[in-house]
């Protein structure tokens, strides 16, 4: 009497020549599949923890009958013993896989996201140089919370915002191979920061300037030995009230000079809206001069090998060439406290000079008109503000009475 399921029904012949699509038994309830396409695949059906599971072995020209047989004896055991096969397989994957091709695969889904090409960059750029010398070849499974140390400890103090991303985007791939199933247990990251030490935070900040003091600063910042890009930028960055990374990568595409206007597109925004900002008489007068010494170039403010200029090329002319105790984004607030303490416009206007994001009732008014005379007015009197020997503060409690007062020169 025959066996009531039979096995090893196919053959080596069979598999390779079989072309119309279906499912063929060969036993052990391994079945080959083969598609309407043509391709041709193993499933395994198991019964895992009481629910019916399907378990693909791949491709039968990369896996040949007799490999696929092996393995439908192995994980059937396996689901036999209680253990999930599909689990214990990810975990064998997780032992061939390396950390590098993990970082690639979380980096091809973050970078929809990522704001501009330079950041985008960035991501992967400093895994390449601070994580893949020590675990990039390593099996995503195997590596520990001692690699994890290795790799952020020399950067902790000397390099901390650098560390700090790193350590960011390394719990974020260790999440992913979980989510995977190529490792179990604790995420390596999540031990090592245990043991890296607590960095205090510096209690002596520089502070925004006060406002009265910014046309000194003006005249200060022109009559400097700082390069003329950077001098303008500076300058630039003070009457647009804007932050660094929109000035600094500001391109002459954004320009319209037409309707005085520099246009930011959402990509580049902090709050991913597109932010307008009026151009004032001094900002065209700085624009025209970077253009006529532009060689064609792509960016406003441009640095050696047609890129702009960096972050650290405002902050460390103003503090330690100017010797001023302040920071590039901290204008932003003076200009807010110059908005707020000397003139009578609505708290909305300098929140939308700024690129702030507003409330639903003002965002509604900001949609239809964008309030943009208003922004132009505002942005015309802290031009004339900046750059006028005698201006005109308008006491906001009594909007009617005004007051003459003379800066310091």
């Amino acid at each position: 009497m025959g066996s009531r399921h039979p096995v090893n029904k196919l053959t080596a012949l069979e598999v390779a020549r079989l072309k119309i699509p279906g499912r063929y038994a060969d036993g052990n309830n391994l079945y080959l599949l083969v598609e309407p396409s043509g391709a041709k695949r193993w499933v395994l059906r198991l019964t895992v923890n009481g629910r019916r599971r399907d378990m693909g072995f791949g491709n039968s020209i990369v896996i040949p009958l007799k490999k696929a047989r092996e393995m439908a004896i192995y994980y059937k055991s396996l689901a036999k013993s209680g253990l999930d096969p599909i689990l214990e397989r990810k975990k064998e994957q997780g032992l061939n896989i390396s950390f590098q091709i993990c970082a690639e695969n979380v980096f091809k889904i973050v970078e929809p996201s990522l704001k501009n090409k330079k950041f985008a960059k960035s991501w992967i750029s400093s895994l390449e140089r601070y994580a893949y010398f020590y675990i990039g070849k390593k099996p995503i499974s195997q590596v520990t919370s001692s690699d994890i140390l290795n790799i952020l400890t020399p950067i902790w103090y000397t390099k901390g915002e650098t560390a700090r991303k790193i350590k960011q985007r390394l719990r974020m791939i260790f999440k992913w191979a979980r989510a995977k199933g190529y490792l179990k247990g604790d995420n390596p990251v999540e031990l090592a920061e245990q043991a890296l030490p607590k960095i205090k935070k510096s209690k002596n900040h520089f502070k925004a300037i006060d406002f009265n003091q910014l046309p000194n600063l003006i005249k200060k910042i022109n009559h400097s030995t700082l390069s003329s890009v950077t001098r303008s930028a500076l300058e630039f960055t003070i009457l647009s009230a804007a932050r660094t990374t929109e000035v600094i990568n500001a391109l002459w595409e954004e320009i319209y000079f037409d309707e005085n206007l520099w246009i930011i597109p959402p990509e580049r925004m902090k709050n991913n809206q597109e932010h307008i900002v009026p151009l004032t008489k001094r900002m065209i007068s700085i624009l025209n001069d970077l253009k006529k010494r532009s060689k064609n170039n792509v960016y406003i403010f441009e640095g050696p090998k047609n890129k702009p200029i960096s972050n650290n090329t405002m902050r460390l002319a103003l503090q330690r060439q100017l010797d001023v105790k302040a920071t590039i984004h901290g204008m932003r607030s003076s200009f807010k406290d110059w908005a707020s303490e000397t003139t009578n416009f609505g708290n909305e206007v300098s929140e939308m000079a700024l690129g702030h994001s507003i409330s639903n009732k003002i965002e509604a008014a900001y949609r239809r008109g964008k309030l943009l005379d208003k922004r132009r007015n505002l942005m015309e009197q802290w031009n004339d503000y900046l750059y006028c020997d005698e201006v005109k503060v308008i006491k906001i409690n009594s909007p009617r009475k005004i007051q003459k007062t003379r800066l310091t020169v």
